[in-house]
């Protein structure tokens, strides 16, 4: 599978877009990213959303309008976008409302352009927050769980700390060390670099 980074929006939030014979997925729907993709001339079938923080999810409604299913841990609401927030912090967001298509079913793994892709949930830095373990690509979509020397932070509404390290070491740090991880910000890193280096966890 080909794997493409997108960053934008007000704090450079990543969105990846994976490509595969059978169809092509998008993690995140960062503000930007539907202009990026049509500009590629490239369609997306679906969107896994790793949390719907208002940055990951600014273009969910545009991308779900030009075909793209959506999915995630829970339906859309704006407790979890965190727009009343965000805009006491001063920033100008503004997230359009939009419908999840498919709920996560977190007991067997999800099955889509024929790729097994393994759920986790790993709430601490939002509630709803989910891994996606894609095996035979080596490749960990980790949203703001883990980045390349740090962790999500958690003191946002939802947020805790101890049950983010809790779940980092249950589902991620069990990972085979050379997986690469691809974080909702900053650049990429893997399991093992983090283990042995990241200061939250060692």
């Amino acid at each position: 599978m080909k794997i493409t980074c997108y960053t934008g929006g007000f704090v450079q939030t990543n969105a990846y877009l994976i490509e595969t014979p059978d169809g092509n997925l998008l993690i995140d729907a960062p503000a930007g990213v539907t202009a990026w993709l049509a500009a590629r001339g490239v369609r997306v079938d679906h969107v896994l959303l790793t949390h719907q923080h208002y940055d990951h999810v600014e273009d969910a409604a545009a991308i779900r309008a030009a075909g793209a299913r959506l999915h995630a841990f829970a339906a859309y609401s704006k407790e979890l976008t965190l727009e009343a927030p965000a805009r006491e912090w001063g920033l100008p967001i503004s997230v359009k409302p939009y419908e999840i298509d498919e709920l996560f079913d977190l007991s067997r793994p999800l099955e889509l352009v024929g790729k097994s892709i393994a759920l986790a949930h790993v709430p601490g830095h939002s509630t709803d927050s989910v891994t996606f373990h894609f095996s035979d690509g080596n490749a960990l979509f980790a949203g703001d769980t883990i980045f390349a020397g740090s962790i999500g932070r958690t003191d946002l509404p939802g947020g805790d700390t101890r049950q983010l390290l809790e779940g980092i070491d249950k589902h991620l740090l069990t990972l085979p060390p050379e997986t690469r991880v691809f974080p909702g910000h900053g650049p990429d890193t893997t399991i093992g670099r983090e283990a042995e280096s990241n200061p939250f966890l060692v």
